[in-house]
């Protein structure tokens, strides 16, 4: 693909030579500011423009999530509509909830018409017949950048069709969230290492102090990260690394048998009917001592309770019978462009340059958006070990810095495909997980019938050409 405007200039080689334009000085920003507890170590980036190779214009809508850090929207934005300035094309941003996104992007394909760049916060495979082909530009990200991080290629790349039909410029990590004040009640004030300290410390705690735990087992995205969570760590998952449909195992009924044991011992059954922030609230209302999410938690309760954000620390993937952990990523933004989009290259070239900018990015979401492309956010690890937004102990977010170790993609250990894209959006697992802890089923019989109906999907992928694996 050569820009207009400039005859033999690919973008990749534009993309090297503007690379040296992109520069980071310091500036403020919203919400918690450095000078705060814990902030002057470290200012804030600045955003900066790096041109086009070849003439812009006309209209680039953009569709993504409303951030629950408000400054990051402010920064988007004002990002967004400077380059659009500076570059002659009218930038234009919508926000919507999380839980709408993939509906308006359906909406929008079926009506061949609607935004040139659209951000998912789950794998969109299932999108890739309805979207372009990004492999040019995560090619030339790639060189520019560096390697991406495994996780978002796999959450982005489809080996089976050798087709990008997104681009991930971040993830997320999903540690625990704990209240040490109720672990160190019981004697493990580095709260639990292990599922089998997480029964049994949540067992003493719900039994001598009265407080619950929150685990989701409903159709949000917090139940479908905490099944896959559990299985993963008992050595079960939905598909092999070859696209096989392995769900009915010993582990994963041993995983399920586990839950069901977990709700009836620490929780109750509101988790049943939970949304998206339903555990956040109840972990800022002092309701609960542990939680499986991001830190979106944590950072709310800075502002909305400090006394209970003082008490909230982190744990890394618990360990699973066979000493294994693994935690899916939390969200994972990434950006498809639809087929029917106007101005195809205009989104493409904001992507570059919201790349080249992703430290004023991560740092305004409150670290909470991890970079796909490590080297473009060089003090993650400085801020992690000294929380620019107000943690106490500053060092609280230290054990972030080893998260990739422990962090996988939703299609562990395979690509998540599109029929892994389908089972996560029907929440297959949750609902498994919930019918052996109502008493519905054994969990045996949980399984099995998850499995029929993961085999279905699948099945239906395999015909399209779209998922690899032969059953």
């Amino acid at each position: 693909m050569e820009p207009s405007g400039q005859p033999g200039m690919t973008r990749r080689r534009f993309v090297q030579l503007a690379s040296g334009l992109i520069v980071a000085t310091a500036c403020g920003g919203t919400g918690t500011e450095p000078g705060e507890p814990g902030g002057d170590a470290a200012p804030a980036p600045s955003s900066s423009i790096v041109p086009p190779s070849g003439q812009l214009s006309g209209d680039l809508r953009i569709l993504q999530w409303s951030h629950f850090v408000p400054r990051h929207d402010q920064w988007f934005d004002d990002f967004a509509t400077a380059w659009g300035e500076e570059v002659g094309v009218n930038v234009s941003v919508d926000h919507i909830d999380l839980a709408e996104l993939g509906t308006r992007l359906s909406a929008e394909i079926a009506a061949g018409e609607g935004h040139d760049l659209v951000e998912l916060l789950s794998p969109p495979s299932a999108f890739e017949p309805s979207v372009l082909d990004l492999t040019d530009l995560n090619e030339e990200v790639r060189g520019r950048f560096g390697q991406q991080t495994e996780l978002c290629t796999r959450s982005s790349f489809n080996p089976t069709t050798g087709k990008f039909y997104g681009f991930c410029h971040g993830w997320v990590p999903d540690p625990g969230d704990y209240r040490r004040s109720m672990w160190e009640q019981i004697g493990l004030p580095d709260g639990p290492s292990t599922y089998q300290e997480l029964l049994e410390g949540g067992t003493r705690i719900r039994e001598e102090q009265g407080v619950h735990m929150g685990i989701g087992m409903s159709n949000e995205i917090d139940s479908n990260m905490a099944a896959r969570a559990m299985i993963w760590s008992f050595g079960g998952s939905v598909q092999d690394a070859d696209e096989n449909v392995v769900l009915n195992s010993p582990e994963t009924v041993e995983a399920v048998d586990y839950m069901a044991r977990l709700f009836q011992a620490t929780m109750t059954p509101e988790v049943f009917a939970w949304n998206a922030a339903s555990n956040n609230q109840g972990l800022i209302a002092g309701e609960f001592s542990y939680i499986l999410n991001s830190i979106s938690a944590y950072r709310t309760a800075q502002q909305a309770n400090p006394d209970v954000a003082d008490d909230v620390f982190f744990t890394p993937a618990l360990r699973g019978p066979g000493g294994t952990g693994l935690a899916s990523q939390h969200v994972i933004p990434i950006y498809v462009v639809p087929t029917h989009a106007q101005n195809p290259d205009a989104a493409q070239e904001f992507i570059l340059n919201l790349v080249a900018n992703y430290s004023a990015a991560t740092y305004n979401t409150e670290l909470y958006t991890f970079p796909a492309f490590r080297d473009t956010v060089p003090d993650l690890d400085d801020w992690l070990t000294r929380d620019p937004f107000g943690s106490v102990p500053e060092d609280k977010l230290a054990l972030l810095t080893d998260a990739e170790s422990w962090s996988t993609t939703v299609g562990h250990p395979g690509p998540a495909n599109a029929a892994i894209g389908e089972v996560f959006n029907t929440f297959v697992l949750p609902q498994m997980m919930a019918r052996a802890a109502r008493g519905e089923t054994s969990p045996q019989e949980a399984v099995v019938a998850a499995d029929a109906e993961v085999r279905r999907i699948f099945a239906r992928w395999r015909e399209r050409g779209l998922v690899g694996g032969q059953g």
